[in-house]
């Protein structure tokens, strides 16, 4: 009887889920209809695939001296009237717009094409991609690296790890992001500059912000992870002839690493979503990309829906791994 009472509560409640989910979805729709807009979700693809048309135009004034096709591609050649030189220049066969012996002037169109490319959402979403998987394994590395500083008994290696994660913890990651960009970033780039060297682009001033926030939460759980392990077992490792080097790798930190999964990758899902701030910073990722299509398109309430869609599914992604981990470290 009582197991019939739970089986009957536990399909209540779903069914109470369902019916609150369906009154919420209920509830946008009518929403949606009921306000001064014009939905045209028709529009969203070409945000993420373009057929762009590609204009081929000569770059000198000549006569067109041959065009020779092969395999699908014509090559068309142009003598340049003022220095002589052969102009090469090559498109589809079907594209051409001109004939052999045309007098061409700088500038006109030899030949039209449509070409497929990415959209800038799809831009947008493999740079926060591109950012956010960088980030953490270079957070990873960092709080590897400051997490056992802060237990070490040295004291240089201790306070200096104390010191950084307070720092970074205890300040705006904006602020943060301000002042790798905006002061480091000027410094580096204008040391570099005046010996000849190419700078730095933006994108990697944005990855050490993201990386050095990031590696400082992951410092402090690796301390805690460690220190969570009963000292016993460290005793037991050394009685039995281990380094302390060789206890921390083999008996310790696979103990820790288990431990602290779950917090690491709530961690990283905070960092999917704190890479939104690059934006700021002329970096063109998800978030920045769906604010200049909204500027240029109009249409907030689809950008900014299928924005918040495909963060999701970082977001939703990256934790279905952190649980297929948890399980097979289990």
């Amino acid at each position: 009887m009582q197991q019939l009472t739970e089986k009957y509560s536990y399909y209540f409640w779903v069914s109470v889920f369902f019916l609150m989910m369906f009154g919420l979805l209920a509830l946008m729709y009518y929403s949606a209809t009921n306000i001064d807009y014009v939905w045209r979700w028709y529009r969203i693809p070409q945000y993420f695939i373009s057929n762009e048309t590609i204009e081929v135009c000569s770059e000198v004034q000549g006569e067109v001296t041959s065009i020779t096709e092969k395999a699908g591609t014509a090559s068309i050649v142009i003598t340049d009237d003022y220095t002589g030189n052969l102009e090469t220049y090559t498109v589809p066969t079907d594209a051409v717009l001109i004939s052999d012996g045309d007098f061409i002037s700088m500038g006109d169109v030899l030949g039209t094409f449509k070409e497929v490319r990415p959209g800038i959402m799809l831009l947008g979403l493999w740079i926060t991609l591109k950012v956010s998987m960088i980030s953490i394994i270079v957070g990873i590395l960092i709080g590897l690296i400051g997490g056992l500083a802060r237990i070490s008994d040295n004291p240089a290696l201790k306070w200096s790890s104390i010191t950084y994660i307070e720092l970074i913890r205890g300040s705006p990651l904006l602020v943060q992001i301000f002042i790798w960009y905006f002061v480091l970033g000027t410094l580096i780039n204008t040391m570099l500059t005046r010996n000849g060297l190419p700078q730095v682009p933006p994108l990697w001033f944005g990855v050490a912000a993201l990386s050095t926030f990031t590696g400082a939460y992951v410092a402090e759980m690796v301390r805690a992870g460690i220190q969570s392990i009963d000292k016993g077992q460290t005793e037991a490792a050394r009685s039995l002839g281990m380094t302390y080097s060789q206890a921390m790798v083999h008996i310790i930190m696979p103990q820790a690493l288990r431990r602290i999964l779950p917090p690491l990758a709530g961690q990283f899902i905070s960092l999917i979503k704190d890479s939104s701030l690059l934006g700021i910073i002329a970096i063109r990722e998800l978030t920045k990309a769906t604010r200049e299509v909204v500027t240029s398109s109009l249409q907030p309430f689809e950008l900014w829906f299928i924005c918040a869609l495909l963060y999701l599914v970082l977001t939703f992604s990256l934790s279905m791994f952190a649980q297929y981990l948890e399980r097979k470290a289990g």
